[in-house]
């Protein structure tokens, strides 16, 4: 078992190429399934949930390598089953439902349950394939889908599910006919799910709006050219908050602005000078961080992903800031911590008030969750930035899997933007082994 250790106070400045985003990069792996024949992904992160997804496609028959570019052979499908250890560790892995209905007809998924953040049910996803001509029991823990051939349909969701509109999408592309999804998630991943389904030979229109059409054809090819998935905006959010609290001018290049609208003007409204180019977002830090009010919405709206990142921020801003949070009824697990540190935040149900000091100290936490994660890493770089450095101590996190989830060679980037950070077997404790474990 590992730690993360990291001793804050030090100004981030530098350059850093973004990673390509995890909620992209795993519907696209699954959406090979669809096509059967080697596809070929560029940008793919290297993060537990893309083995894990990686495990699942190998356990259904469809070898991969990873290589500079990865392959993923789904020339045939020997098996429809996706087992609790998967699904467990990734509910991503309920994406295989469409798909593997689509091409094979039938599928057995594990039921997801909750997770940390929140309960997360799955009742659109199923109430859409249904709609497509899927029939659906529940057995043992197992949710066993069957068809006997996919109709286009008119499909209207109760709500604006990313996971759900995937789903459905998949299994739209090889349904007969033409099928509409009505109230459709609207987020940057989704649209670059359709755009490689679109090079595969599906016919999709309408990705990124709130209506998405789909006229079904009979059968996909892989593509002739590798696929390169988009860039992470959450890490590339997660890294500019760095920058944000400890002052620093953070440039990280190799990703879209255009799709990060709501977190940078947030930034702003913080106090930060936020300046843009084609591909590359630069954060300069000057002066004190302002309060600032935050509500989580479905995409177009501020990406309840970025939330406990901003709360870190508050906290180390000078004044009241509030945060409302409207998409999961269980995120502010990083607050309790997060006092554990100095914050002074104060939950109740989905909202949080955050009385921000312009300090926190360095403490031994516990992560929840990735994104909590993120938040205490922020803070922990952060910690100590008012006392000599010879003085500062050394925040500990524990559980670290869960960064390991999402963000690619974390411990690297930081340390390219002259952060103090290390990972280190989780019983060590001496403090100057701790602080040397930091140093680059």
């Amino acid at each position: 078992m590992e730690k993360l250790v990291i001793q804050g106070g030090y100004r981030l400045e530098g350059r850093i190429v973004a990673s390509g985003a995890k909620n992209a990069a795993l519907p696209i792996l699954i959406a090979t399934l669809l096509a059967p024949g080697e596809h070929r992904l560029a940008n793919v992160p290297d993060l537990a949930d893309i083995s894990s997804t990686l495990s699942l496609l190998g356990r259904l028959g469809c070898p991969s390598l990873v290589a500079p570019t990865l392959r993923v052979d789904t020339t045939r499908i020997t098996f429809c089953e996706a087992p609790y250890d998967i699904v467990s560790r990734m509910r991503a892995s309920v994406l295989a439902l469409g798909p593997l209905l689509a091409r094979h007809g039938e599928a057995i998924v594990s039921m997801p349950g909750g997770c940390a953040i929140g309960t997360r049910p799955i009742d659109q996803h199923l109430k859409g394939l249904e709609a497509l001509g899927c029939r659906f029991e529940l057995t043992g823990g197992n949710i066993h889908g069957r068809t006997d051939g996919l109709v286009g349909a008119e499909i209207d969701l109760d709500m604006p599910t990313v996971g759900g509109t995937e789903n459905i999408l998949m299994a739209a592309v090889l349904a007969e006919g033409h099928s509409v999804i009505r109230n459709a998630a609207r987020e940057p991943e989704i649209v670059d799910l359709a755009n490689f389904l679109t090079t595969l030979g599906a016919r999709i229109s309408g990705a990124g709006t709130s209506e998405i059409e789909v006229e079904g054809v009979p059968r996909l090819t892989p593509a002739s050219r590798p696929y390169r998935v988009m860039s992470d905006r959450i890490e590339v959010g997660t890294y500019l908050c760095a920058g944000a609290v400890t002052g620093g001018d953070v440039t990280v290049t190799q990703c879209d602005p255009r799709v990060m609208r709501s977190v940078l003007a947030k930034l702003s409204d913080a106090g930060a000078t936020i300046e843009t180019t084609d591909d590359s977002v630069r954060l300069v830090m000057e002066g004190p961080l302002r309060p600032f009010e935050l509500t989580t919405e479905p995409h177009p709206g501020f990406p309840t992903d970025m939330q406990a990142q901003l709360c870190a921020v508050a906290a180390m801003a000078e004044g009241t800031s509030t945060i409302n949070e409207r998409i999961f009824e269980n995120r502010f697990m990083h607050a309790a911590e997060m006092r554990r540190m100095g914050a002074n935040i104060t939950v109740t149900g989905n909202h949080a008030t955050v009385r921000g000091t312009g300090k926190l100290s360095s403490a031994t936490v516990m992560a929840s969750d990735l994104r909590a994660s993120a938040a205490l890493v922020i803070s922990a770089l952060a910690a100590d930035a008012d006392i000599p450095a010879d003085e500062r101590g050394v925040s500990q996190m524990r559980h670290i899997h869960h960064l390991d989830r999402g963000y690619d060679d974390l411990v690297g980037k930081l340390r390219t933007l002259g952060g103090h950070v290390g990972r280190v077997a989780d019983e060590l404790d001496d403090l100057d082994a701790l602080r040397a474990a930091t140093e680059a």
